[in-house]
């Protein structure tokens, strides 16, 4: 089972960035890539994985908004990640606007494309 779970893509607890001190560090020292409506910090992990985060700004509607644009940013990335380079944590930041999955997908696409990410 645990096989079939890697074909699809997977999101696993290895991959989130959850300790605050990791994400102090992307938001200090890391690179930064923009568009209108999110930002991208990155940098080298020394790791063969990807990690990532999903953060919004204070004041970003109810929980149930929150919860949202959560949810499509953690599909967004699940369904991307097998086009990115490894190695790289990401903190993903998405502001209030135009939420849903396809124009989450279009800015983290944009956003990788802008930071040298992807595959070539």
């Amino acid at each position: 089972m645990e096989a079939n779970l890697l074909k699809t893509g997977r999101f696993t607890k290895e991959e989130h960035i959850k300790r605050p001190a990791d994400i102090q560090k992307l938001f200090k020292t890391g690179k930064k890539v923009s568009i209108a409506g999110a930002k991208l910090f990155y940098m080298l992990n020394g790791r063969n994985i990807n990690r990532i985060g999903f953060t919004l700004p204070r004041g970003y509607g109810s929980a149930v908004d929150r919860n949202k644009s959560k949810r499509y940013s953690r599909e967004t990335y699940r369904t991307f990640k097998t086009y990115l380079n490894t190695g790289y944590d990401m903190l993903f930041l998405v502001y209030p606007g135009n939420d849903s999955f396809h124009s989450r997908y279009v800015q983290f696409k944009t956003l990788c494309q802008k930071a040298g990410l992807l595959k070539d």
